[in-house]
């Protein structure tokens, strides 16, 4: 590795580096102490030196440094870990540089050329290290070579950052590094000649958070499935914490959740992440969360600034947020003044001149006459460079032209699409009719409802006509007020005031709009004409699962609601539905969707309900409507921990608060629509479409509050189901000009007794106020720690399904079968962590059956088999593996799951010996062994046996008859015996006999009684090519009984026989010799029954078969080695065995 030059004195550094080779202007030296053996005492002191001081020599200990003649300064330009590494850097000086120094007449030139030389081999080197991006990178790439040296990953492993820290063991510190990388945490630490190295990949954390101890108040924790550990002694302790959440949450939902890893750009290219674009990824998360944007949307600059607010008459100090559509404010102040700017709706960006009372300003002016006067912007001309650009691009791609016809609509006016000249000022927008276009586009598209269903289907309520009109009118003057002072369009100045309008309640008329604005969902509508009239007309009529799902729910929506006993409703309802399952099907539909979605088109035209739902199911409500909901049931969980937090008597009171959780996941599904009457639901739905997830939690806390008495004194969670339900269902709204419409599923409908009914608008105001001080960055942050709680949970609940299946079906103990299942998800994470591109989705689909959720390839499966299975082979292991793999594949997709996997295994350790026997012969015969079998080149695929080898060593002749006889009565039985059911297996070729052979010499290879056992197996193989022969002979007169032929195969057995390989190809020539192999290949075969006959004559081999094999010291054996392994797979090169301490 080249670094960058600085000057050392070399008198000082003598006792500690010894010079190998040296130039006229280079020196090549090594680290004293190292490869010297024998252990000598200077090399020993040095070592412990480099050691206490973290020095980098302990990685690299040699280096290269440039020496002047007639100077005492020096100064190293190269380090390397290897003679090989730090050789390939001194032969390119000699090439490149050695000859071209001597030119040089004065020294210091020589020094600044080198050194200007070796700092541009640097930022070559650095560039495509991605070290550029670390704010020291000469720092960074010195950890980076520590980091691969002391880990010894695959390359693919890239090094994020890392820290100084101490790692506690109970009560003992332990000073060294961690090292946060890409899908691992590591740390490092050799301190008084100990050394301890932890791993933790990012999977497997189950919970990572801040504590503080006795000893410490300030740590960060690292909860796996068995262990705790705690770091601390950080400098920067918030930085080191965010950056770890940001990867753990990262690497979880890339590898766990796969159907949100194509929505999420930043998790594309695992392998390109820095600390840099994790702290820009958080930044980016705020940003879209707090202004509820596109997940698409991204962050270009923040900037201090302030914006004249007209409604206070002064600036207001806050931050700007420009990102690729988008222009958005909000003040320091919380809740003090929000604005989004919607870069299709600005008009132009001009800059103002300066002045002492306006510094730097910029004036944005918006389609709708309003202007925003922004000052104090730092780096002003570059800011409004880089939005011009984006404004100009915005236009280009969708041109917009204004429409008179909707100057007092509230919302924005209506866009059409045609050419655009390019117009680089952005002044004002001409104005062009298309009516033409218009009609055409009509005539096409499918029939939609024009407007609101509430407008069709009004019902009148219990209130007098007068009272309820006159309080629906004072509302909308409120509004019409506010309009005036803030703004009537999505550019609105956002206040605590509008956020009070709508905590009353916003006017039936006004509503549908005002959930376009506040959703920014209006801003897809206009840049999408025509869209939803396509997707409607591509999928009307089409057949399948989803469609069939939405047709039975159809009816289920809104049931007591007049719109939705109407064909018009359903009708409506449907196309939306339908349409959006069309435009997501990665989502398609779930349950709870055609609640939502009723509600919206009571309000809404159909088109503007479809955008509505857009914004709540891909930016609103992230992963609410997946085929796991893990969206909703991380804010379950968040809303757990606000529980403890806010309401800690009835946290103390309820041990258990997942069963208040789970009776509040419907809340958060339906938006309280499902639980709660309508007209007060549609309130409940305003405050989302303000602020977010924030007025479900804060609303839920409310009613819980509301009912804490009645909660602390239940019994069971039924009983407290009750409570809440009864509660709900008495929430009404006094101000709905509707009838009273019953929640969806109310409990006490029929109530006699009376019950104290609740005003949506007083229960909305004390949520606001007592528990209104969540900000967005607190909830994100809360999701993200809980989101690794919820996956992980996932994950344990698969864990447990697969081992509750397959428990029953083997004999291996249920702790030996859990630390399998923990090698083989481990065997496939790591080859989604080093081999990529490899797609990650069909190997692991959680929409699958618990027991087919992880799989693995014929790579993965043949190092596990090379780790834990019994029957290891030297070399032929690998084959082995391999053909198992094939047998296991039934399907033939190439990946084999964990269960069939395990039921190899139980046979290999706890099978019946016909059981071990009938595996090995099946793996000897198709589909396990084939025609392009790696080892079908061995010269042992077409033998010339020879069965002159003698069956009976020292045994007299009164013995081998009385065998032989013993050997007949078996074969009989056997035949007798065999199961009519069970579907014969075909017979053995001799090809495939001799890979059979060849695989039980490899598993005797090593074994206490290998002598033995090699006498034993050389009689067998030379009776079973005896049988094989008379079977042949026997086939081709086709006039032998079968008694006949047993007899044949007793009396075939000769006293004065040979070896089991003899080569008789003595005096033959090869075309001989390849003649009568294939005669011999011909017709011989040999059946299961046989080899299992002829092996159970044998004592020793029986005993090997049956002898009890320990699979908890394989397991033990195959955690410590499975990550040495793999690394050693995959660098192909000999490394030293890496340990992986499970934390």
């Amino acid at each position: 590795m080249w670094l960058k030059p600085e000057e050392v004195l070399l008198k000082n550094a003598l006792k500690l580096w010894v010079t190998q080779k040296s130039s006229c202007y280079f020196i090549l030296q090594r680290r004293r102490g190292h490869g010297e053996g024998g252990g000598r005492l200077t090399g020993r002191l040095v070592g412990a030196l480099d050691a206490v001081l973290d020095s980098n020599a302990r990685v690299a200990p040699f280096r290269i440094l440039l020496q002047v003649p007639g100077s005492q300064v020096y100064s190293p330009i190269a380090c390397g870990a290897t003679l090989e590494e730090i050789n390939q850097h001194w032969d390119w000086l000699e090439q490149n540089l050695l000859h071209t120094l001597s030119v040089f007449d004065n020294k210091d030139d020589i020094a600044s050329f080198v050194k200007g030389k070796v700092k541009a081999l640097i930022a070559e080197e650095t560039s495509s290290r991605l070290a550029e991006q670390e704010e020291e990178p000469e720092k960074f790439r010195e950890a980076l070579v520590k980091f691969e040296a002391r880990f010894n990953f695959p390359e693919a492993e890239k090094l994020v950052t890392y820290y100084s820290c101490c790692c506690w063991k109970g009560r003992v510190p332990r000073q060294g590094w961690l090292y946060l990388s890409i899908n691992h945490l590591c740390f490092y630490s050799f301190f008084l000649g100990k050394e301890l190295k932890l791993i933790v990949p990012w999977v497997d954390i189950q919970k990572l958070e801040r504590t503080s101890n006795v000893f410490l108040t300030d740590t960060i924790r690292i909860t796996t499935q068995n262990k705790e550990r705690d770091f601390s002694m950080f400098l920067n302790l918030d930085e080191v914490f965010k950056i770890m959440e940001q990867l753990a949450d990262v690497t979880l939902r890339r590898l766990l959740d796969n159907e949100v890893f194509d929505l999420d750009p930043d998790l594309q290219e695992p392998s390109q992440i820095t600390k840099r674009d994790l702290e820009a990824r958080a930044q980016n998360e705020f940003f879209r969360a707090f202004f509820r944007l596109p997940r698409q949307e991204k962050l270009h600059a923040v900037v201090d600034c302030s914006l004249w607010t007209p409604f206070s008459r002064c600036h207001t100090v806050g931050r700007m947020f420009t990102s690729d559509r988008y222009i958005c404010f909000a003040s320091k102040e919380d809740g003090c003044c929000n604005v989004i700017l919607p870069l299709r709706e600005v008009v132009s960006i001009e800059k103002m001149e300066d002045t002492s009372l306006l510094p730097n300003p910029v004036i944005v002016s918006i389609r709708s006459k309003m202007a925003f006067q922004f000052i104090e912007l730092k780096d002003r001309d570059s800011l409004v460079g880089s939005l011009l650009v984006r404004l100009q691009r915005v236009h280009a791609n969708h041109p917009v032209h204004y429409d008179t016809s909707q100057d007092e609509d509230m919302t924005s006016p209506v866009f059409h699409s045609t050419s655009m000249c390019g117009d680089h000022k952005f002044g004002d927008l001409e104005m062009v009719s298309s009516q033409n276009s218009e009609e055409s586009e009509k005539e096409k598209s499918p029939r939609l409802h024009p407007e609101a269903l509430i407008s069709v289907f009004q019902q009148s309520g219990s209130q007098s006509p007068d009272l309820r009109m006159s309080r629906e009118q004072i509302k909308i003057s409120l509004w019409n007020d506010h309009f005036v002072e803030y703004g009537r369009t999505v550019c609105m100045f956002r206040t605590e005031k509008i956020r009070k309008l709508v905590a009353m309640g916003i006017p039936e008329s006004l509503r549908g709009k005002l959930w376009l604005l506040f959703s920014d969902a209006v801003t897809d509508l206009a840049s999408h004409p025509g869209y939803y009239g396509n997707l409607v007309e591509e999928s009307m009529g089409k057949c399948c699962l989803v469609t069939e799902e939405i047709e039975r729910d159809l009816h289920r929506s809104l049931p007591e609601h007049p719109a939705f006993q109407n064909e018009t409703g359903i009708a409506a309802l449907r196309r939306v539905l339908t349409a959006y399952a069309h435009r997501n099907p990665k989502i398609g539909y779930c349950q709870s969707m055609n609640i939502l979605t009723s509600v919206l088109l009571l309000y809404a035209k159909e088109e503007e309900a479809f955008w509505l739902l857009v914004a709540v199911c891909e930016r609103m409500l992230p992963d609410y409507f997946n085929h796991r909901v893990i969206g909703a049931q991380v804010d379950q969980s968040v809303f757990e921990e606000l529980i403890k937090e806010h309401l800690p008597e009835l946290a103390e009171h309820m041990n258990d608060l997942s069963a208040l959780a789970s009776i509040s996941l419907s809340w958060f599904l339906t938006l309280f629509l499902s639980i709660m009457p309508l007209e007060s639901a549609v309130s409940v739905v305003d405050c989302f479409f303000y602020d977010g997830i924030k007025a479900i939690f804060q609303l839920g806390l409310a009613v819980l509050e509301a009912n804490a008495e009645g909660l602390c004194s239940s019994k069971d969670d039924g009983q407290a189901l009750m409570v809440l339900s009864r509660f709900l269902d008495h929430i009404k709204n006094e101000d709905s000009p509707g009838p009273s419409v019953g929640s969806h599923h109310a409990f006490f409908s029929d109530d006699q007794e009376p019950y104290p009914v609740t005003d949506i608008a007083d229960l909305i105001r004390d949520s606001y106020e007592k528990f209104g001080d969540q900000s967005v960055e607190q909830i994100e942050h809360l999701r993200c720690k809980h989101r690794i709680r919820v996956l992980q949970g996932h994950e344990d609940t698969t864990k447990q399904n697969v081992l509750r299946v397959v428990t029953p079906e083997v004999s291996i103990l249920p702790e030996d079968l859990e630390e399998l299942y923990d090698l083989f998800k481990r065997e496939h994470m790591m080859s989604c962590y080093w081999e990529q591109p490899r797609p990650v989705a069909p190997r692991h689909d959680p929409s699958r059956p618990y027991a087919e959720q992880y799989r693995i390839d014929v790579r993965q499966f043949t190092h596990l088999f090379q780790l834990v299975s019994p029957w290891t082979c030297g070399a032929h292991t690998e084959i082995l593996a391999e053909r198992t793999f094939r047998l296991l594949d039934d399907n033939m997709d190439h990946l084999i799951e964990f269960r069939a996997f395990v039921s190899c295994l139980d046979v290999m350790y706890n099978g019946e010996m016909n059981e071990k026997i009938k595996l090995l012969y099946r793996l000897h015969i198709p589909p396990a062994l084939t025609e392009n079998d790696r080892d079908s080149q061995s010269p042992l695929k077409n033998p010339l046996l020879s069965t002159s080898r003698p069956l009976v060593f020292g045994k007299s002749n009164g013995d081998a008859i009385d065998y032989q006889k013993q050997l007949k009565q078996m074969i009989k039985d056997l035949a007798k015996e065999k199961d009519k059911t069970e579907k014969e297996l075909p017979k053995m070729s001799q090809r495939e006999f001799i890979q059979f052979c060849k695989t039980l010499y490899s598993m005797f290879h090593e074994d206490p009684e290998e002598n033995e056992l090699y006498q034993a197996i050389a009689t067998v193989t030379t009776l079973l090519l005896q049988i094989g022969e008379v079977g042949q002979r026997s086939s081709s007169s086709g006039s032998c009984s079968q008694e006949g032929g047993e007899e044949l195969r007793a009396s075939a057995l000769s006293p004065d026989q040979d070896s089991v390989f003899a080569d008789n190809n003595a005096g033959k020539t090869p075309q001989d010799s390849r003649t009568f192999t294939e005669e011999v290949e011909g017709d011989w075969t040999v059946s299961l029954e046989h080899i299992l006959a002829s092996l159970l004559t044998e004592q020793s081999l029986v005993n090997f078969f049956e002898k009890p094999l320990d699979i908890k010291s394989k397991l033990e054996n195959a955690k410590i080695n499975q990550y040495s392994l793999k690394t050693f797979e995959m660098s192909r090169q000999s490394q030293p065995e890496l340990k992986l301490n499970n934390v």
